[in-house]
């Protein structure tokens, strides 16, 4: 079975990752892999609808992408530093870790001055990592006033292999229809594809749905630099499965229906949060699960994702699901087909 780095690299176009997303969210293109079957079918996002029935179950990441990239300028010297918020340490304190470009300019003791009024001004208290600092936040006001202003100045936290500026449709576009719990600095994006209408459709054929929320972080984005993956750390999320979830799921598979999981992000919260029986329980905390082949799944029996990069955890985890061989011939053909990766991309439903 696969377990090393290399077997996860493939030759990936550059042309085929997704700039912008499609015109209609539910009109992407969508692979149905059949893994009984080993059928490969081409269809569109909203004929989703066709492989579901009454009693199945969607489960879905509630999280909600918050504006984590601020630009400011360093004092005295005024440079255009880059700061991408990643988590908030402090509430009280207004302390966060960050992740700071360029990072050699940016020394413990340094202040950045952000917005034209310079009214929201930040000390670095400590160094993390090469990239990674602590910020003190300094503003006069409370402490919705400072999380507005956070908002107000931050842009859409796109993934840095988009080259274009961020544009004003991607703040609705880069964030799922059902986003509720702020958290995230990265969208769980299968669930980008979901509109209003289809969700209605799904509903008025009597599939449930289910919401988790895990706080995407960069964590998701970082290279594997280890050939050997049983060495491959993942960085924490913090997630939480609720009572209601876990009597949607676990009613629908003891009724043999499928439990699909909407996205990596969920299948790595429902495989976080398992039973001796192989139920899902309820969990509020953090994991740093890493889901790589050979896996054995307790939850989810079908999961929708986009087409990952190459020796991403992501790909190791739908390879883990689908199969190592199966899966490279689908993005194979995806290849030749035009498909559009990463997180504005296309879709795929694994059966």
């Amino acid at each position: 079975m696969a377990k090393k780095l290399s077997h996860f690299n493939f030759d990936l176009p550059v042309e085929l990752l997704a700039e912008y997303p499609s015109e209609h969210r539910d009109e992407a293109r969508l692979m149905v892999l059949n893994r009984e079957k080993q059928t490969i079918e081409h269809k569109q996002f909203k004929d989703l609808v066709d492989y579901f029935d009454e009693g199945d179950v969607m489960v879905l990441n509630n999280t909600k992408v918050f504006p984590a990239r601020l630009f400011g300028n360093k004092e005295k010297t005024g440079a255009r530093i880059e700061v991408f918020l990643l988590r908030e340490l402090n509430e009280e304190q207004r302390l966060w870790d960050v992740l700071v470009d360029p990072a050699r300019k940016i020394r413990i003791g340094n202040k950045l001055y952000f917005g034209d009024d310079e009214s929201l001004v930040a000390e670095v208290i400590d160094n993390t990592t090469s990239r990674g600092r602590t910020l003190r936040f300094l503003y006069d006001g409370s402490y919705d006033e400072f999380r507005a202003k956070l908002s107000e100045l931050g842009q859409t936290p796109l993934p840095k292999y988009i080259k274009r500026d961020v544009e004003p449709e991607d703040e609705e576009r880069y964030q799922t229809i059902y986003a509720k719990e702020e958290g995230a600095v990265a969208a769980p994006t299968a669930g980008l594809h979901f509109s209003k209408h289809l969700l209605k459709r799904l509903e008025i054929k009597g599939i449930d749905f289910s919401e988790i929320t895990l706080h995407v972080g960069l964590g998701t984005f970082n290279p594997v630099e280890v050939e050997d993956l049983s060495k491959h750390k993942m960085d924490s999320e913090e997630l939480k499965i609720g009572p209601k979830a876990v009597e949607t799921v676990n009613s629908a598979k003891k009724n043999k229906r499928k439990v699909c999981a909407v996205g990596t992000t969920v299948m790595r919260a429902l495989e976080s949060s398992v039973s001796s029986e192989r139920t899902l329980n309820e969990y509020e905390g953090w994991t740093n699960k890493f889901i790589f082949p050979p896996y054995d799944f307790s939850i989810a029996n079908c999961m929708i994702t986009n087409f990952h990069t190459p020796k991403s955890t992501l790909l190791m985890m739908v390879s883990a699901f689908a199969g190592h061989d199966f899966i490279l011939k689908a993005y194979d053909e995806a290849i030749k087909e035009g498909y559009q990766f990463y997180s504005y991309g296309d879709a795929m439903l694994i059966l």
